[in-house]
């Protein structure tokens, strides 16, 4: 095993799925001789060619359009959005033919293509670079949506969804693309829509995704530290979503707190929450809380700090998961020094 980067573990998946499979085509702006922004397709161009990655024109739209008709040709496509905000211009392309060709043509077509989405704050970024942009993806039919925590998982996700079908919106966080874990790459070929246990805990329940899964790891270290065991469960896939791992958790648990970095007002935690609401009612002893960012537009570098969760913010929505039935009297409160 070696210390692998995120941005180290995608750049492997789209080497070897160019190699295994001669149908696979990366493109988008400067993703070709630079590498892209952040150098995710560094390299690429110089093994495969500029036939297999390429620079495209600065027009999302095009992008994405152009993709269509290459999946509707049997190709396989995964384009780059370069920075979440970037990809609006391309949302009519998405949510009017990426999402619906396949139900159009009553699945004579189908489109079997990536759209690869850096995305989320964290990195100091200005104003439409920093974007949690997930719901509009996941609230539009007919798409796929994932977003992986780890390099493991950015392998294995990316190389599933160039796998797969359907359309999958890949949603890439950008705070993590230097995060590294000593691990091996290695794909076996798991469908999309699995999500992970990332610490086992008995007294409640945090779900995470994305850039979130760090923050909640480091909030269940803390209160580990004043007595409480937090379970951590990180969604993967939000879009199949796992019902099965998360409410199982939950149950066991019987409480729940939802992280996201989006904004909390109809942001995808809020579906979270209510499934969970739904599907464990009897099983819970507090309501299911979310924790999010603020209901405003992505704020300046020198103040996104105070705009994301972080893990005093889940600390404090965890002092507010009450054991008040509890024989003993005993509360959640205390987590923080």
């Amino acid at each position: 095993m070696a210390a692998t980067s995120m941005a180290q573990a995608l750049n492997a998946a789209l080497r070897d799925a160019l190699s295994e499979n001669e149908r696979v085509l990366v493109f988008g702006e400067d993703v070709g001789q630079l590498g892209g922004v952040f150098r995710i397709t560094d390299g690429l161009t110089a093994q495969f060619g500029e036939q297999r990655c390429f620079d495209t024109p600065l027009a999302e739209a095009g992008i994405v359009g152009y993709a269509v008709g290459l999946a509707m040709g049997g190709f396989l496509p995964v384009v780059e959005m370069q920075f979440d905000a970037f990809a609006y211009p391309a949302f009519e392309q998405i949510a009017s033919h990426v999402a619906k060709i396949r139900n159009r043509t009553r699945g004579a077509l189908s489109i079997p293509m990536v759209i690869r989405v850096p995305y989320a704050g964290g990195i100091g970024g200005v104003e439409h670079h920093c974007d949690s942009s997930e719901a509009y993806y996941v609230a539009t039919p007919g798409l796929k949506v994932v977003t992986p925590a780890t390099p493991a998982d950015a392998y294995t996700l990316l190389r599933a969804a160039i796998d797969d079908p359907d359309p999958v919106v890949f949603m890439e966080p950008k705070k993590l693309y230097w995060s590294k874990e000593d691990t091996e790459l290695r794909y076996d070929s798991e469908p999309l829509g699995r999500a992970a246990i990332r610490r086992s805990g008995k007294d409640a329940t945090l779900i995470a995704y994305g850039p979130s899964v760090p923050v909640a790891m480091q909030a269940a270290k803390v209160a580990a530290e004043d007595g409480l065991d937090l379970e951590v469960v990180d969604l993967r896939s939000l879009v199949p979503f796992d019902d099965e791992t998360v409410t199982a958790s939950v149950r066991r648990t019987g409480r729940c707190v939802v992280v996201q970095e989006a904004q909390g007002f109809a942001g995808f935690g809020a579906e979270v929450a209510a499934r969970v609401q739904e599907r464990c009612f009897h099983s819970l002893s507090a309501p299911v809380i979310r924790v999010g960012g603020f209901d405003i537009p992505y704020p300046p570098p020198m103040l996104e700090h105070s705009h994301l969760p972080g893990v005093d913010r889940v600390l404090d929505a965890v002092d507010r998961l009450q054991f008040s039935d509890e024989p003993d009297g005993r509360y959640l409160t205390g987590v923080r020094a």
